[in-house]
């Protein structure tokens, strides 16, 4: 029997984050502190009047919040601070592999180059490697633009190919199911780029979506997703394909105070590979270790389920299969060397 505490035990835990979206990390004293850089007059003036912003019950109401800070992001070293910012906090965690969602049209939609996001992130994910993270990016395509704006950043995105894991798709979902990007994911595949989408909690056709993410596009993951627990079909697909789902327990209370736990719990004992992120950190209360402790404490999770979730976050990660065998050691380790019997509630 080992004694460490719950909290402690998901502290020094090995671990990869999947559903990360950098933006979302943009904490109130970075955005004064770029704003100030860029010569920015925010409506807001202090951390306490930022945070006072934070008030959404829904989907649209929190991305207006979200998307209404970026203004502050205009130069390649804002775009590297915000992402050395996470990364740091991400070593923290003790988070070994990241794969971090940017949304370039929210960007370039404001005459940003797609360039100079792109640099500022990756070489924020290269000089963080002496953190002893290692990282990558995965292009968003935002849901509620155009097919030919999807197209255009593809194609920008190809010509970064080689700092880019992999693209996904996120925003507003009402009215954009997945299958409006078909085309775009099916060129984004042939050129080698992995795929993931967001299907969001408890939306309209939620099912519908999900079915199309999976049998129509081949997407190898599913950003938030647990609505699937509704299909037994589709739950069953899921654990035959091995298919990830990047489940966020913080921002999942939006409009869910119980976070999906059960849903998780229910993945997880039908052999899915659901995994536990942070999502929007800066909005939602929280990094990795709090979504963690989170859910652990609000449904009781065992040492079990919580080293299985960890091991599912580096299973369906995008990285070489020797990778993936030497962070799976780390967890090995880690229990071996804290006594921790896996069935330790």
């Amino acid at each position: 029997m080992n004694n460490l505490d719950t909290r402690t035990f998901i502290k020094y835990l090995p671990k990869a984050e999947l559903h990360l979206h950098i933006e979302g990390t943009l904490e109130p004293e970075l955005q004064l502190k770029l704003a100030k850089r860029n010569h920015i007059q925010l409506k807001q003036s202090t951390v306490e009047e930022i945070k006072q912003t934070y008030h959404y019950h829904d989907l649209p109401s929190f991305l207006e919040v979200y998307y209404s800070a970026l203004s502050v992001l205009q130069t390649e070293q804002d775009f590297y601070d915000l992402a050395f910012s996470y990364l740091t906090k991400a070593a923290q965690n003790n988070i070994r592999h990241a794969e971090i969602f940017f949304d370039p049209q929210a960007h370039t939609s404001r005459g940003i180059p797609f360039k100079t996001i792109v640099n500022g992130l990756y070489r924020a994910i290269v000089d963080a490697r002496a953190l002893n993270i290692d990282a990558g990016l995965i292009m968003c395509f935002l849901r509620d633009y155009s097919k030919e704006s999807a197209r255009k950043t593809l194609k920008e995105a190809i010509n970064s190919k080689d700092k880019i894991l992999g693209v996904g798709l996120d925003s507003d979902e009402h009215n954009n199911p997945p299958l409006k990007f078909v085309r775009q994911f099916e060129d984004a595949a042939a050129v080698g780029f992995h795929l993931t989408t967001h299907c969001d909690l408890d939306q309209k056709n939620s099912i519908e979506h999900i079915r199309q993410a999976l049998e129509l596009m081949d997407v190898e993951r599913l950003d938030h997703g647990t609505n699937i627990v509704e299909d037994p079909d589709l739950v069953q697909l899921a654990a035959h394909r091995k298919i990830g789902i990047t489940s966020c327990p913080h921002s999942n209370s939006l409009g869910n105070p119980v976070m999906k736990g059960k849903e998780v719990i229910e993945l997880l004992n039908k052999g899915v590979k659901v995994s536990i992120n942070s999502d929007d950190p800066a909005y939602f209360g929280g990094y990795i270790n709090d979504s963690y402790n989170a859910i652990a404490q609000k449904f009781h999770l065992t040492k079990a389920q919580i080293i299985q979730l960890a091991k599912n976050s580096f299973e369906t990660s995008w990285i070489s299969q020797q990778a993936k065998t030497l962070y799976l050691k780390e967890i090995e380790e880690y229990i071996s060397n804290n006594d921790i019997i896996e069935d330790d509630k």
